[in-house]
């Protein structure tokens, strides 16, 4: 597992949105061979998105032969809900560039079957052949996507009962206020990131993720109570994150 450690959170966003930037141009996409691109929300890729919207508009990247896939989904908030993944994503990302609306897949987190749509994102995953960059962030007790602690190996996408922790830390986007987190999310899985995924990017960024860093990184391989530390067991994986998120301290 590779990492890559900068000095500032702007410094790792600029980073990460030029390698994916660079991916997407080397790969050369065309309508019949897109490039896949797996997405995640939350704080950290934030910068990123915001890297990427400027890379679009200065012309130096297209999306419109890139199909993404993103991690996750709250049970039960409707897309124009300004705290649903649908309402980040296009609020902070999709409306800003130029990918066809037919080309973005998120999880359905109203969905009449909730175990059909799992099942119908795992397949759509599996039918584009392979996520040729998958993106992600890292929970602060190393939860990646909501794969909670616990969760296996062979996990895929499915229905997550949300723990305290995550609630707690998500509810800084509901006024604080815990109850108002929905408890169930749709989730991919541990196999739908690592076994369909030709490579695989983390940004880590803050003090708060230094415990799941160190765990993700050095801590048990495999270890279902840090479910990051799955990653271990892929073959291309880069880490990039901030000193904070490293430990280090600036120098003055």
């Amino acid at each position: 597992m590779k990492q890559v450690t900068f000095s500032s959170k702007e410094d790792a966003s600029s980073y990460l949105a030029k390698y994916i930037i660079d991916r997407i141009n080397q790969f050369a996409p065309t309508p019949s061979k897109p490039f896949v691109l797996g997405l995640p929300t939350g704080s950290s890729p934030e910068g990123v998105y915001g890297k990427l919207i400027e890379a679009y508009k200065e012309g130096k990247v297209s999306f419109k032969n890139v199909v993404t896939f993103n991690m996750d989904e709250y049970i039960g908030l409707k897309p124009s809900n300004q705290q649903s993944y649908h309402y980040f994503m296009f609020n902070k990302f999709f409306n800003h560039i130029d990918i066809p609306r037919e080309n973005i897949n998120i999880l359905n987190g109203l969905a009449n079957n909730i175990e059909e749509e799992c099942h119908r994102y795992e397949a759509k995953i599996k039918s584009v052949g392979c996520i040729h960059l998958f993106m992600g962030g890292l929970g602060a007790e190393g939860h990646l996507a909501f794969n909670e602690a616990g969760s296996v190996r062979e996990s895929i996408t499915r229905k997550v009962a949300l723990v305290e922790s995550t609630l707690k830390a998500n509810s800084r986007f509901f006024n604080n206020d815990t109850s108002k987190v929905p408890s169930h999310a749709l989730s991919v899985g541990i196999s739908t990131i690592l076994d369909n995924s030709d490579e695989i990017v983390i940004i880590v960024l803050g003090k708060s993720k230094t415990f799941a860093l160190e765990k993700t990184l050095y801590g048990t391989k495999n270890d279902a109570n840090y479910p990051s530390s799955y990653l271990q067991d892929h073959h291309n994986v880069m880490v990039v994150c901030d000193n904070e998120a490293a430990g280090l301290r600036a120098k003055l």
